[in-house]
């Protein structure tokens, strides 16, 4: 287990190193001088003289490995350069955003887990029956709505209708309820059906079998027996998932003007925001490469039988 988790932590220092080589290459290739945009951003018409002396300062007049190294030096520290369209610290706006993005993240995956964790045990226990034509029809539904279209949707009969949410306070508790739904409406229809099949094979399996054979209470299988070996399965789609909600969406933030990752990325590729474009691609990598590290690691814990396949493999 120590060796798997040493060989998954250097294959996730690899990947970082990678992807911040390939960040700072497309960014030196990407057009525009950044020394131009800088003295643009902050108001002041650029001559020769001080696009020179400001790509001295920033480097800029050294070769591209130089470059790169000083880049990855001073994001190893911390630094992660100033905004152009912000005019302040990256690790400030970044850190602002994050909280944003944490917040609806955490309240999108509690009602993810809730609903559809109810929703695919209803509809697996009473299989084919009425109920579970309807939550698969529900389901279904959900998958396929746009998330654009169901954020408009909710705007309008929540706010403009019955003026029960605020999204012009953000840091209002009931401001996160409408894009937090949007969110993970179509997520509980996929998680639902994925926990209702996952459900039913375990039902069909022997031990579920041996288990009424002796007597035992169905609500005693599906708590101690299906619903531990049913949701293993559905950890690693969730992990991802996780991933996903962290790096913020930015269809959604910006219908619902909510000041995350997604609309800072926006905002960033809209104003040629170099600085913060790089903070996020990294963020977002990270959050990837780390929530797969440790979707391996919980799964080898709850099933010791993938260590040993993966050990057999070394």
């Amino acid at each position: 287990m120590i060796n798997y988790i040493i060989k998954r932590f250097i294959q996730l220092l690899i990947v970082m190193l990678l992807t911040s080589f390939i960040t700072f290459g497309l960014t030196y290739l990407s057009p525009g001088d950044p020394a131009e945009l800088m003295l643009t951003s902050r108001d002041v018409i650029p001559t020769e003289e001080m696009l020179e002396k400001a790509r001295e300062e920033m480097g800029l007049n050294d070769p591209f490995i130089i470059q790169y190294g000083k880049w990855l030096f001073n994001l190893l520290t911390g630094d992660f350069g100033y905004s152009f369209s912000t005019k302040g610290p990256v690790t400030e706006i970044l850190g602002q955003r994050i909280i944003m993005t944490v917040k609806l993240a955490i309240v999108s995956l509690s009602f993810l887990v809730i609903v559809s964790l109810v929703l695919g045990i209803v509809s697996a226990i009473y299989q084919n029956k009425w109920i579970d034509i309807v939550i698969r029809l529900i389901s279904l539904m959900g998958i396929s709505i746009p998330s654009f279209w169901l954020g408009l949707i909710l705007i309008y009969y929540f706010i403009v209708k019955l003026n029960w949410f605020k999204i012009t306070e953000p840091t209002a508790l009931s401001s996160v309820i409408l894009p937090a739904l949007t969110l993970s409406i179509p997520l509980i229809g996929k998680y639902t059906r994925q926990i209702r099949i996952a459900i039913l094979e375990q039902y069909s399996a022997d031990y579920v079998v041996g288990a009424r054979a002796r007597g035992v209470k169905e609500s005693r299988i599906l708590i101690r027996h299906v619903l531990p070996n049913s949701l293993l399965a559905i950890i690693t789609l969730l992990g991802l998932t996780v991933a996903t909600l962290l790096g913020g969406t930015i269809i959604v933030e910006s219908v619902f003007a909510w000041p995350g990752l997604g609309s800072m990325a926006l905002e960033a590729i809209t104003y040629r925001d170099y600085p913060l474009l790089q903070a996020y691609v990294i963020f977002m990598v990270f959050i990837y490469v780390a929530a797969n590290f440790l979707v391996d690691i919980v799964t080898q814990g709850i099933n010791p039988r993938v260590q040993i396949r993966e050990e057999g493999q070394e």
